[in-house]
């Protein structure tokens, strides 16, 4: 199995919670070394994790990008460590500033100054995964006292970067860089100024990965189900400003001014899903692959539709053998 090619559990609105554990299965089968284990609004990430490893033989679980806004270090490294415990697996973990609609929305805390959080967050969790006893009295991160009685100090740390501020604070601390959605114009970009940032302070650059939405020889449900999937993110800081650039900015404007999701949906035209998706036959779906990779991806996790393919089965055999090389 390869580390170049992973899989990210799809979060499909049309489709049963329990699926995620048959696309980890299903990417297992096929190879595929490294599973990303997300939370959206289905089960706890930690939960779900434990889930996989016990279903699964040698999947490596990443974690996350988890809410640094919702959970402390102390919990993620508790979580991340239990998990480890229980399955007898390598763990990883994936961290984020995600969004005020679920920080403050969903869990009523406070989103600001999501860099500077994360800037304080990360070396507190090495710490802690290292075995530290924390000490830490920062502007955003305070714990005193703990000490994980399991540490993992080989657990490497990702970061969900979308912007500049947070691209800097991942160059400075990060093992890795994960972007979602993006085009391969943006990933080029991000890859640039992660060079640039690490070699100023003269460490390594991070790894930078991608998750990239696949969909093989798609029909209209698989075509619907990645649409509506992009709606979500319409309205969303950062993403909004991409698809804008990309010459969507009406349909932008529209998810801003309280446009339904369904309406977007509907809307959003295969261009657009062409710009952040790979979509068509195995030989497309590859070279969109390789071209994340020649943008300067060192990792691409590919997110199954399900619609059409239940658990992503036959794009997960599709795509592994020769994607991994």
């Amino acid at each position: 199995m390869s580390a170049a090619l992973g899989v990210a559990l799809p979060f499909w609105l049309d489709r049963p919670d329990d699926e995620a554990i048959e696309v980890a299965r299903a990417a297992e089968q096929a190879g595929v070394e490294t599973v990303w284990v997300g939370e959206m609004a289905t089960f706890d990430a930690f939960a779900l994790a434990t889930a996989i490893g016990l279903r699964t033989a040698r999947t490596r679980l990443k974690i996350g990008p988890l809410a640094i806004g919702v959970r402390t270090p102390v919990a993620i490294a508790l979580g991340l460590s239990s998990v480890a415990t229980l399955t007898g697996r390598p763990v990883d973990v994936a961290l984020g500033a995600s969004s005020p609609a679920i920080v403050e929305g969903w869990h009523g805390q406070t989103w600001e100054a999501p860099a500077a959080r994360m800037r304080e967050t990360v070396p507190a969790l090495r710490s802690i995964l290292a075995g530290d006893r924390t000490e830490l009295d920062g502007p955003h991160v305070r714990t005193h006292g703990f000490r994980l009685r399991r540490p993992r100090p080989e657990a490497s740390i990702s970061l969900a970067a979308f912007g500049p501020a947070m691209t800097r604070v991942a160059a400075r601390h990060a093992d890795e860089v994960v972007l979602n959605l993006v085009t391969t114009e943006h990933l080029r970009r991000v890859r640039a100024q992660l060079d640039l940032e690490a070699q100023a302070i003269g460490r390594p650059s991070p790894r930078l990965a991608v998750w990239l939405p696949i969909a093989l020889n798609p029909g209209a449900r698989a075509q619907a189900q990645l649409s509506a999937q992009l709606a979500v993110y319409l309205r969303s800081p950062g993403y909004g400003e991409m698809f804008a650039q990309l010459g969507f900015g009406s349909l932008v404007e529209r998810a801003r001014a309280g446009a339904r999701r369904s309406e977007l949906a509907t809307a959003i035209p295969s261009e657009l899903v062409a710009h952040v998706c790979a979509v068509g036959s195995r030989a497309e779906i590859l070279d969109r692959i390789a071209a994340y990779r020649d943008a300067g991806a060192d990792h691409v996790a590919v997110v199954p539709s399900t619609a059409e393919d239940a658990g992503g089965v036959h794009a997960l055999r599709a795509v592994s053998t020769d994607a991994a090389g």
